[in-house]
């Protein structure tokens, strides 16, 4: 699994003109799953989502989660994240999971920021044409793949 976290003052998803999840402060997370992920991945992410450091303390140093500063979670599906660009200039989504092993993984990994962490998180639609507008604060950008934790 990848998780793209994007610190954000605020973030908005859209589907048909209509907003579907909105949060203000917080992160905007970027999920995709490939074959082969499991609870066990989606288990190890969503701990290492809940407990990241990256807002300033009185310092100005990095070191406050989401529960220290009342954040929330916007959570968005994106499979691209899983883009094979090696040959060519069209991306190969072959290494993303089919829908069928992705949404229930990525309603798992959602819920269990929910339940085990007690993390505000609102979500799009997995499958669905989203439009998703945030203001990245930082900005910071932080990439989390199983593959390298």
């Amino acid at each position: 699994m990848r998780v793209v976290i994007q610190r954000c003052s605020r973030a908005e998803v859209r589907i048909d003109g209509k907003t579907v999840g909105q949060i203000g402060k917080g992160f905007l997370l970027l999920v995709g799953v490939t074959d082969g992920d499991t609870e066990v991945q989606a288990d190890l992410l969503a701990k290492k989502v809940a407990q990241m450091r990256v807002f300033e303390d009185a310092e100005g140093k990095m070191n406050l989660g989401l529960k220290d500063v009342d954040g929330a979670i916007l959570s968005i599906s994106q499979f691209t994240l899983y883009a094979d660009c090696k040959k060519g200039n069209r991306p190969s989504f072959i290494r993303a999971a089919r829908p069928e092993i992705a949404e229930p993984l990525y309603d798992y990994f959602n819920e269990k920021l929910r339940t085990e962490y007690g993390l505000h998180v609102e979500t799009g639609r997995f499958g669905a044409d989203m439009k998703v507008d945030f203001i990245n604060d930082g900005p910071v950008t932080i990439l989390l793949d199983t593959e390298e934790l």
